[in-house]
């Protein structure tokens, strides 16, 4: 591996509890790479800092800080670092096959700009502090249904990732079914399974594992 040249900082939410940023950070454990994380306060909005919406376009959490390039909103910071830093010297985030990889992009995409009832719903503080007391909407159960339809059609089979190998959709589609199973709601025993071991892998533990303040909605 070549040396890195350029210091990598993460900057994330100080609850670590988004599921971005666990995308973020969980692409930076599996290329194996040295970097240092700056926390924000987002229920203080201090991700509205006029130094921090210099940086960052977007003026969202994540953000990617390599030397004087900043990246922000998390698909992005993971395609990024698959390209700067590529297989094989580095491990691989995405498929090799290009089907496959376009695929894991196509689920990573939809996660983050559909399903909104489960993500209103199952909030990611419901996973990490209080679970939630209240069922699902009828428009939650339809969400439900949908994204466990498409989890039962790629893993229901009770395989332990999406492909032959793991990719970063993995440690996102697990995350994202991770707010139904730890809330209680209805998940197949196949399901469950494999998102469940997204859960248990290293990097996504690492993440888990973090310290936590109490939770301040904000």
């Amino acid at each position: 591996m070549a040396p890195i040249s350029e210091p990598l900082i993460l900057h994330v939410d100080s609850y670590y509890i988004s599921p971005y940023a666990l995308s973020a950070f969980v692409a930076l454990e599996e290329k194996t790479l040295p970097y240092s994380i700056r926390e924000w306060h987002l229920e203080k909005k201090e991700n509205h800092d006029a130094d921090y919406t210099l940086h960052s376009l977007t003026g969202r959490i994540p953000a990617l800080q390599h030397g004087s390039f900043w990246l922000s909103e998390s698909q992005a910071i993971g395609e990024y670092l698959a390209e700067s830093f590529p297989f094989p010297g580095y491990p691989r985030l995405f498929p090799a096959d290009f089907k496959e990889r376009a695929t894991s992009r196509q689920l990573m995409s939809w996660i983050r700009s559909d399903l909104m009832p489960i993500r209103e719903e199952r909030p990611t503080h419901t996973m990490f502090f209080e679970t939630s007391k209240t069922p699902l909407s009828a428009a939650g159960q339809e969400a439900a249904a949908r994204v466990l339809k498409v989890a039962e059609r790629l893993v229901g089979d009770g395989r332990k990732s999406l492909f032959a190998d793991w990719c970063l959709a993995d440690a996102d589609f697990g995350f994202f079914l991770m707010r139904l199973v730890l809330n209680g709601d209805p998940v197949s025993a196949g399901v469950r399974q494999y998102a469940e071991t997204q859960w248990q892998r290293p990097s996504v533990q690492k993440f888990v594992e973090r310290p936590r303040t109490p939770y301040i909605s904000y």
